[in-house]
């Protein structure tokens, strides 16, 4: 569920709060870390199987338990902020993730990494309409690319990232949460004077009751994109769950931030064909999409045949490419509908 946008002009800035153009900005770079944050764990989760003993099946449920609580938050408090403000809404999820990031810090055990990850797909999805609704207040020209590119952006600074912190830096299960934590609380103590642009109303209670429901005129494009959209975000889920272990198992390439690289590489290239087809024709970015997404899933599927990291990222830049078309497209067409 979404908020509702404040259709009236940004407010003059009032005394001690923060302009509209400063509200963009961090609001944008706070949305950018919480995709961050979710995509940290991805070059970690070596460190973590050789200390906890974790299988295959086991990161793929730490990561679904992320998933599964993003989508959960989504659906209860997605429009929360219309009645309680922007600014609280965006403040009580910040303090979700510095929560989630203080355990993922201290986790001894693969429960603790679940818990962990179920905080932070709250915290993020209770975040991610929040922080869209506010740049669609305080900058409604420039949105809809902002918000397309935020959560792109922030995967892959938060992939290659950590990948980087892991491979080179000391401490790497604790040090990747100390920076995203104090980025987090950076964005709290300036959005804490940020304007309110929400017009509250009552029912914040009534409105933590999921509502499921396509409306009659845009069922068939539903139906004709889900296909698709789900072949997208399954890709993506495997690989920040599963890719880096299959480039060390079939590459031998053991540091982490080679396979933070090839991670990251899916969600940059997608970040950057959202910007650049953002005024093609929708039905065309989603064919176009299409054949990427399956054309470089083929090439990657190359790369591990015969043991080239070079192939993976080749193949993993097309699917990039295709994962953007695909969820430019697909936006695209239910917003005309």
């Amino acid at each position: 569920m979404s908020s509702v946008v404040n259709m009236a002009s940004c407010p003059p800035r009032s005394s001690g709060s923060l302009s509209c153009n400063v509200t963009t900005i961090t609001a944008v770079i706070s949305a950018m870390t919480f995709s961050a944050s979710g995509a940290a764990p991805t070059p970690l989760y070596q460190e973590y199987q050789s200390h906890f003993g974790l299988t295959p099946f086991m990161v793929t449920v730490i990561f679904a338990a992320y998933v599964l609580c993003l989508l959960l938050a989504l659906l209860t408090v997605g429009s929360l902020s219309d009645y309680i403000g922007r600014r609280p809404a965006i403040l009580s999820a910040l303090a979700m993730n510095v929560v989630a990031m203080l355990i993922f810090m201290t986790a001894g055990s693969a429960g603790a990494l679940v818990v962990a990850r179920a905080v932070q797909g709250l915290a993020t999805g209770f975040a991610t309409t929040t922080l869209g609704a506010t740049i669609l207040d305080t900058d409604r020209e420039r949105a809809p690319v902002l918000n397309s590119v935020t959560a792109f952006a922030g995967l892959s600074a938060g992939t290659l990232g950590a990948g980087v912190l892991v491979t080179f830096a000391p401490a790497p299960e604790q040090l990747v949460f100390v920076v995203l934590l104090v980025a987090s609380v950076m964005e709290a103590a300036i959005l804490w004077y940020m304007p309110e642009m929400a017009e509250l109303r009552r029912g914040a209670l009534a409105s933590l009751r999921p509502r499921i429901r396509v409306p009659s005129a845009a069922r068939s494009t539903f139906a004709s994109i889900t296909p698709v959209n789900i072949a997208a975000w399954a890709l993506g889920g495997f690989y920040f769950s599963l890719m880096p272990a299959v480039v060390r198992v079939a590459t031998g390439a053991t540091l982490p931030v080679v396979g933070g690289i090839v991670v990251a590489a899916l969600t940059f290239a997608g970040a950057v064909v959202v910007i650049t087809l953002r005024r093609v024709a929708p039905e065309r970015t989603l064919r176009s999409g299409i054949v990427a997404l399956a054309f470089g899933v083929a090439i990657t599927l190359a790369g591990v045949q015969y043991q080239f990291v070079w192939i993976m990222l080749c193949g993993t830049v097309v699917s990039g490419l295709g994962f953007g078309s695909v969820f430019s497209g697909a936006r695209s067409m239910w917003i005309l509908t």
